[in-house]
């Protein structure tokens, strides 16, 4: 069996829609891992039907998702982005490369909007306070949460990320400071996510609220 370049692990809850989208750009020979979170559209067999693999996680949380997939992960390198189709898998490739070199730990992405409306003012609002926050404690060159990311399994394991909610990446993110990594953030496009897909996060007042808790927790 040929061991996959880089793993890239796409939690998932109800983004049958999106997926078809998100599957046609993996990398070759890259393996995609999606997560399936509770969905109830069909997500799983809609990835195994496009090749990926499927893991499903029962516990509900994008944590526990992420964190599922990386102990199903088998690669050195690991990558995560969201599958709503707003980014692109083909934007994680200089981010490997990044880490594969030595020039940084971690390589993350800031979104970049392509649009108007793209990023509502809440969800954009409360990123940028967080990461002027991270900025600060951590040095961390960074100005978004990492949407997408890649970096090695063995070191991502290392850290003992805890949080199996929505404060899995600021948590990491607080955790891989404390470690003495290098972090180097990438530019990528951010899009509209697929027709008939909505975000549990931005997609409502409520929903970045909820978020804005689980930093909270992270935080004390």
């Amino acid at each position: 069996m040929v061991m996959s370049e880089c793993d890239v692990v796409i939690p998932c809850r109800d983004e049958a829609a999106a997926l078809p989208i998100v599957l046609a750009d993996v990398p070759p020979g890259w393996r995609a891992i999606v997560v399936d979170n509770g969905s109830t559209d069909g997500t799983a067999d809609v990835a195994r039907a496009l090749g990926a693999h499927v893991v499903t996680e029962t516990r509900p949380g994008y944590g526990a998702a992420v964190h599922a997939g990386m102990l199903a992960a088998e690669a050195d390198f690991v990558a995560v982005m969201d599958g709503d189709a707003s980014m692109r898998l083909t934007d994680l490739v200089p981010m490997l490369d990044l880490v594969r070199s030595g020039v940084a730990t971690m390589a993350v992405g800031r979104r970049r909007p392509t649009g108007s409306g793209v990023w509502p003012w809440h969800a954009r609002l409360g990123t940028q306070l967080l990461a002027t926050w991270i900025r600060r404690r951590s040095a961390f060159p960074i100005h978004d949460l990492a949407p997408m990311r890649v970096c090695r399994r063995s070191d991502l394991l290392g850290l003992g990320v805890e949080d199996r909610r929505f404060g899995y990446p600021l948590e990491l993110m607080l955790r891989a400071a404390e470690a003495g990594w290098t972090v180097q953030e990438v530019d990528v496009d951010y899009d509209r996510r697929a027709a008939g897909t909505r975000s549990k996060v931005s997609g409502s007042v409520r929903g970045t609220a909820r978020v804005v808790q689980d930093f909270a927790k992270v935080l004390r």
